[in-house]
């Protein structure tokens, strides 16, 4: 199999890989075909594209940095077969209600001064409530002000809300759709797929950015994976954020059992996302702390730009920042400055 760069007609370069032609212009017209062809791409070719599209976007060096806040903790009503703070399942997740405003400024501040540029809140809502919104406005406002990019995950969201969001200053809104259409049902049944991609298009629609991705390792095959990134980078806009995650197997979720997923597996799937979506950060989210230094520098190098720092990720265990800043140094990596990349 053949891979060489050529030139386009005195455009933008474009990568011949096999019978397949990439290059690093976003498009949305993807077929499933395509996107399975990519995801069986051999694995040293499929690297290559991935970092060589990730070249002519980004700073191949850069990653950018987000902090993750849970303000407002279990007693979920949904059925999401992997969270353990669905009220339905027993996970010994303590509850908390809403966290102050003050109190998250200061969370925020802490961030900011080890590194991160982007400050995330999570909310374990189906949806927030008019005066639940408010006082999360009011956060966002003071994360803000402290010159830090903000992110909110708060469910579905209903008319209205995220344009009141965005009046706030909300940078970025994130909203899963965790897997492919066909193995979707199997993991979530209090809300569907198309409830997902409604609240998407209330986010576009409202002028924030999309923070979009799903989990591996819940049971689902190569096809429901082939199927799920395809629904992404087919999407209006594509997403500004694409974070991968790796299922935790949380005790008492029904997923507590599942198998691992294959890090080769994982470091495909990011690939494939960088090549297509090459203009988003797509960020190697949860379930670093499984991953060995060594498999999370090949998914760095297939085109993962983003992480989470801190020691908790919501309620899950994250890597500390003296973790991150090692490996980071052993890479060579450092951290993106705010506003960088080509999905800004």
């Amino acid at each position: 199999m053949s891979t060489q760069a050529i030139e386009m007609g005195g455009t933008l370069p474009c990568l011949e890989v096999g019978s397949l032609r990439l290059d690093a212009v976003a498009r949305q017209d993807w077929t499933r075909e395509e996107v399975r062809d990519v995801f069986d791409l051999p694995f040293n070719d499929l690297l290559f594209a991935a970092q060589w599209i990730h070249r002519q976007c980004f700073d191949p060096n850069a990653v950018q940095i987000s902090r993750l806040l849970s303000i407002k903790t279990g007693a979920c009503p949904e059925d999401c077969a992997y969270c353990p703070q669905s009220i339905r399942y027993d996970t010994g997740v303590e509850r908390h209600e809403l966290m102050s405003v003050a109190a998250v400024t200061e969370a925020a501040r802490d961030a900011k001064a080890a590194g991160a540029t982007r400050f995330c809140l999570g909310a374990a809502y189906r949806g927030p409530k008019p005066k639940q919104l408010e006082e999360i406005s009011e956060m966002i406002r003071a994360v803000k002000a402290l010159g830090l990019e903000t992110c909110a995950t708060l469910g579905m969201l209903k008319d209205g809300q995220a344009e009141e969001l965005a009046a706030a200053g909300l940078d970025y809104y994130n909203h899963n759709l965790d897997s492919s259409r066909e193995f979707y049902p199997q993991i979530i049944g209090t809300r569907t797929f198309d409830d997902r991609l409604d609240t998407l298009e209330k986010v576009r629609t409202a002028g924030m950015k999309v923070c979009c991705g799903g989990i591996l390792g819940m049971g689902e095959t190569r096809e429901d994976r082939v199927g799920l990134l395809h629904e992404l980078a087919t999407l209006p806009i594509h997403p500004q954020s694409v974070p991968i995650n790796k299922l935790i197997p949380i005790p008492g979720t029904p997923l507590e059992d599942s198998d691992d997923i294959d890090g080769l597996e994982l470091v495909r799937a990011i690939a494939v996302a960088r090549i297509l979506m090459p203009q988003a950060h797509v960020r190697l989210s949860a379930g670093r702390t499984q991953l060995s230094d060594e498999l999370q520098a090949l998914c760095f190098a297939a085109g993962a730009n983003s992480i989470f720092h801190g020691e908790k990720l919501l309620t899950a265990d994250n890597p500390d920042t003296d973790a991150d800043q090692s490996l980071f140094a052993r890479l060579g990596l450092h951290g993106e400055e705010p506003g960088c990349g080509a999905g800004n």
